[in-house]
């Protein structure tokens, strides 16, 4: 697929119903960075309401996340941080997600979401732990995160 991909397609998890103005109380789509061995691994995993799910290639499309909550399972990345085997213990649950072509646009560094439980055991912002925390918008770039206000 070439970076000049145009074509946009728009999932999204249907009507989000709001609690508190700012607060996200139901993001149903959950993505999250595949590192399982096999035909996905390097990829980024989009799962549905539905049950359905999708691999993409982060050389070849970039999401837009919107409605998005940092999810964590902080005992599973205690263990990880502390040298034990990597298993899923990290996502995003979004309202809806927008796959779009690698834009050409670079995104500013010091807006940068990581999360690598060996490095650190939670979502990390600006050197803060952000689990649980909500973003209006996340974008890929590749396999990095930015928070885009």
């Amino acid at each position: 697929m070439s970076p000049f991909f145009v074509c946009e397609c728009f999932a999204s998890a249907g009507e989000t119903s709001w609690g508190t103005p700012g607060k996200i109380s139901m993001a149903r789509i959950k993505v999250r960075f595949n590192l399982s061995r096999g035909k996905n691994y390097m990829k980024w995993k989009i799962a549905y309401p539905d049950g359905s799910f999708e691999y993409l290639n982060p050389d070849e499309v970039s999401l837009i996340m919107n409605k998005c909550k940092l999810s964590n399972n902080a005992k599973q990345a205690e263990k990880i941080f502390k040298g034990e085997n990597k298993t899923v213990c990290a996502w995003i649950m979004c309202a809806d997600v927008k796959i779009t072509g690698v834009p050409q646009e670079d995104l500013v560094e010091t807006s940068r979401l990581r999360y690598n439980p060996r490095v650190k055991p939670h979502w990390d912002y600006r050197d803060v732990n952000v689990d649980g925390k909500e973003f209006g918008r996340i974008e890929s770039r590749g396999n990095k995160l930015y928070v885009n206000f």
